[in-house]
């Protein structure tokens, strides 16, 4: 028995009692407080939550760890047995720990509704705090915690309402949202200004949950903005900040209450020191930030609230201080708001001289955020962006990789007809010590840019040289298709100086740069009776004096070598064999060097060998017309190069640059994975999709395009014996890179050789998804030479003033069709650019075509996924 049961002295009673203990209880409530206590003293008390944390962590290995937690949540389990276990709110605790390391913890959920229902506030918070953490919306108990809920919002005390407005917010599902809905909007009126914030934090999750019950909450949000707590205004911003992004009709709603909030932006700037709100010099920069974006919002595309809010947006901009990091925030805030609003021309070039001045601060962070936001403001002002670019170049040689990718990209957002020596002398310097990982990129790009704005041939040649050089075996196949093309197209004279410079390269080591003998054994093979018996280029350093058995030796020294990829040896082979028509002499020591192959390991290298023996015996008489110089390989040329003319915020035509297909590691292949989506729960009038083969690559080697049928069997039934795409018709004599024009889609590896016709673009043009600023455009071609393939080429357009990012665009065909789709020119999308991607749709059957379409990408408000059918195309696609 309790030896104090029958004291008289109350002083002499446990802390336990003492702190119980008030004049206004009466006997009754003193008694079973005692009666509590001396319950505690019978039944044996748990392990602490601190002793349980001490226990875990001295374990030394992950057994040893399971082994106390499971002895622990035996011993839990046992208690939750009795129904009125006075350790219930420390087991509790010890639980929410125990499901923070992973472990399986969901036998407490009608525990922590027990400690919901208890009077005592320590129970009510540990008891929410648990049904935050181990409630799931999709189990049965989260209904019984509703009309927990809907007392506690009626409670008496501020604290108590207080935790139920939190729980809801964390854990309300649709139907408990439009259940207590009522309550949370009649709590944002309550006099009190610690229930009306968390009444509107409330709403604010609630509307994100049920976006319907928006109009509900109207009202009350509207008498937020007169608040002098600053904790309520700020709570009522980021709730309008919500509701405008959600609804257009909101929006325009709150546009009439961009005065009330200019006026509080000035009385922050202007308020004295306050030390409830100053942070660090500044007057609450946390209200600052959610007012600037709140305007940022109403002010887009649309001149009068921009007009209204041009003055308090200069004023800021002018009058924060810049040495701390808060100001900083509320700097970049303001750049926002000037670039994304109908602002002054004087007002964005101030936005873009305090990026400037970012890109001068010591700390990473800000410069990083500084070159982000260039890289979105240079599209709608590219000439203040351009008087710090010798900045953003010195951002080049940051050691933070971050930082030198964002100034890397927006380097080439700012190369034009006027500085492209300038440019393209500092992102030569950037290629050549640049990581692996930007090599790729880098060497596009500036193919890209080169070709765009190059001065003149003889530049343009040497800047795709040094790119071959300086990158190596990190170059894409697009440069190497592009240095070929232009060394087709040039005058006599720069051929000859391209076939000596390419000699000097080739004579030296070349393992690591594979794209170079490449182009240097393609450019031979062509020009080689230029590099021996023309006349001497003015251009050329170094003159060429050479016989044919040194280039013949060069030659099997690249062939015998190990090192050399079978790509650059089916090169160099053709390339020998070529020569064999453009040399005088040393038939007989190419034929010889040629049989060898006949009998080679590799199955391409072998049949080139065969053949090309054959071409020295039986057909003969056909070798020399077979070998001769190929014409140059004509194309259009484009308006605006794939990522310049994005970068310049230029609108891109199809460019057969931009479609060049990429068969590099570093290419990103398409996922497969969520093209399960689009062949889901309908089909295209019950027809099984076919294979779908995304971005393929074919190289010179002749790969066979690969048939994924590993996606055909996730799904289960589907009749695989339909014939898929061809693989496209690779030369045995010509191993010229491919390019596929829009304007000449059957232009295939063999188009100089073949001279195949242009495709008559006849088939008027269908939009096929218009939705969110995202146009998508699809323009039909029918190739004269394939009356049974239809060429789409895909443009998407961005219409908007947002970029674009992480653009993926997916198709998918019923089983009668064969769809073939290609590499895309870009995965960014700028405002008014345009991004371009051919399919290749097969129909034998002369059946109605139904496309179903997934489009993803990122834009401003985060991550977008959209889907798509299309069912009109025009009859004359088939006839």
């Amino acid at each position: 028995m309790w030896p104090y049961y029958e004291t008289e002295d109350w002083s002499v009673l446990p802390p336990e009692l003492n702190r119980r203990f008030n004049p206004a209880f009466n006997m009754a409530s003193i008694k079973q407080a005692i009666n509590e206590a001396v319950e505690r003293v019978r039944m044996p008390a748990p392990t602490r939550l601190r002793d349980l944390i001490r226990q875990i962590r001295a374990a030394r290995t992950a057994a040893e760890e399971r082994t106390v937690v499971n002895k622990e949540c035996a011993y839990i389990r046992s208690t939750f047995r009795e129904e009125d276990s006075v350790w219930r709110c420390r087991n509790i605790a010890k639980l929410l720990y125990i499901h923070m390391l992973g472990y399986p913890a969901h036998f407490g959920q009608l525990e922590c509704l027990k400690l919901i229902a208890s009077p005592r506030f320590t129970d009510k918070r540990i008891g929410y705090l648990g049904a935050m953490l181990l409630l799931d919306e999709r189990q049965d108990v989260h209904l019984l915690i509703t009309n927990c809920l809907k007392n506690d919002l009626n409670s008496s005390t501020q604290f108590v309402i207080g935790l139920a407005l939190c729980t809801l917010g964390a854990i309300a599902s649709p139907e408990m949202a439009r259940d207590l809905a009522a309550e949370v909007e009649r709590l944002m009126k309550s006099p009190n200004a610690y229930i009306r914030k968390k009444a509107a934090l409330c709403a604010f999750r609630i509307i994100r949950r049920v976006p319907e019950l928006m109009e509900m909450f109207l009202p009350a949000t509207r008498s937020l903005l007169t608040e002098k707590n600053h904790g309520v205004l700020i709570t009522g911003v980021t709730l309008i900040t919500e509701m405008c992004e959600n609804s257009i009709d909101t929006l325009n709603h709150f546009k009439k209450i961009v005065p009330n909030l200019v006026r509080i932006l000035k009385n922050l700037i202007l308020a004295g020191y306050s030390p409830e709100h100053d942070v660090s010099g500044v007057s609450d920069p946390f209200l600052q930030v959610k007012i600037l974006r709140l305007l940022r919002i109403l002010g887009r595309n649309d001149v009068d609230a921009s007009e209204a809010m041009n003055d308090i947006l200069a004023q800021v901009a002018t009058n924060t201080e810049t040495s701390k990091n808060v100001g900083n925030t509320i700097l970049y805030e303001t750049v926002l708001s000037i670039m994304d609003i109908k602002s002054e021309s004087g007002l964005r070039v101030l936005a873009v001289n305090i990026l400037g001045r970012f890109l001068l601060n010591n700390d990473k962070n800000i410069r990083y955020v500084a070159l982000n936001t260039l890289l979105k403001t240079v599209y709608v002002d590219t000439s203040a962006v351009q008087r710090h670019r010798s900045t953003i170049l010195e951002c080049l040689k940051d050691p933070d990789v971050s930082i030198r990718r964002r100034a890397m990209e927006l380097s080439f957002a700012l190369v034009n007809t006027n500085n492209i020596r300038t440019m393209m002398k500092e992102l030569l310097l950037f290629l050549e010590r640049a990581d692996p990982e930007f090599k790729a990129q880098c060497s596009s790009n500036i193919v890209l840019s080169a070709e765009k704005f190059a001065p003149n041939q003889r530049w343009h040649l040497e800047t795709l040289f040094k790119v071959l050089v300086a990158a190596g075996n990190y170059v894409r196949d697009d440069v190497v298709a592009c240095t070929i093309q232009l060394i087709s197209e040039a005058q006599t004279s720069k051929q000859n100086y391209a076939v000596c410079a390419l000699w000097h390269a080739l004579e030296r080591d070349t393992a690591d740069k594979q794209p170079l003998a490449q182009v240097a054994t393609w450019c031979i093979g062509e020009y080689g009776d230029l590099l021996l018996y023309g006349t001497p280029s003015e251009d050329v350093e170094t003159p060429v004096n050479l016989t044919e058995d040194e280039v013949i030796d060069v030659y099997q020294r690249l062939l015998w070598s190990p090192q050399n990829s079978v790509v650059t040896k089916q090169y160099t082979l053709l390339s020998l064999m070529k020569l064999s028509t453009r040399f005088q002499q040393g038939n007989e020591k190419i034929r010889q060097i040629i049989d060898t192959f006949g009998s080679n390991l590799h199955i391409e290298l072998q049949q080139r060998g065969v053949e090309f023996s054959h071409l020295f015996r039986k057909y003969e008489h056909l070798r020399p017309a077979l070998l001769e110089r190929m014409p140059p390989m004509e194309t259009a040329k484009p308006q605006a190069n794939g990522i310049i003319g994005l970068a310049n915020g230029e609108p891109e035509v199809e460019d057969e640059k931009s479609i060049i297909l990429d068969n590099s590691p570093s290419a990103a292949p398409a996922d497969s994975s969520a093209l399960l989506d689009l062949l889901g729960s309908s089909d295209l009038d019950a027809e099984t999709p076919t294979t779908i083969i995304n971005n393929t690559n074919t190289n010179i080697d002749s790969s066979p395009v690969i048939n994924n049928n590993d996606l055909l069997d996730l799904l289960g039934g589907l009749d695989l014996s339909s014939p898929v795409s061809a693989p496209l018709p690779i030369s045995q004599v010509q191993p010229a890179p491919q390019i596929f024009s829009p304007t000449n889609t059957a232009n295939f590896l063999v188009d100089g050789l073949l001279n195949s016709s242009p495709v008559q673009n006849e088939i008027p043009n269908l939009v096929a998804f218009d939705k969110l600023g995202l146009k998508i455009v699809f323009k039909l071609e029918r190739p004269p030479d394939t009356p049974d393939l239809l060429v789409i080429n895909m443009v998407a357009q961005n219409v908007g003033s947002v970029q674009l990012t992480e653009f993926l665009f997916q198709a998918a065909v019923p089983k009668t069709f064969q769809l073939q789709m290609l590499s895309p020119s870009s995965t960014v999308i700028p405002p008014l650019g345009q991004v371009t991607q051919v399919l290749k749709v097969t129909n034998i059957n002369k059946a109605s075509l139904r496309m179903r379409l997934r489009i993803s990408y990122t834009g401003e408000s985060g991550p977008v996924l959209e889907q798509a059918e299309v069912n009109n195309f025009p009859p004359l696609a088939w006839q």
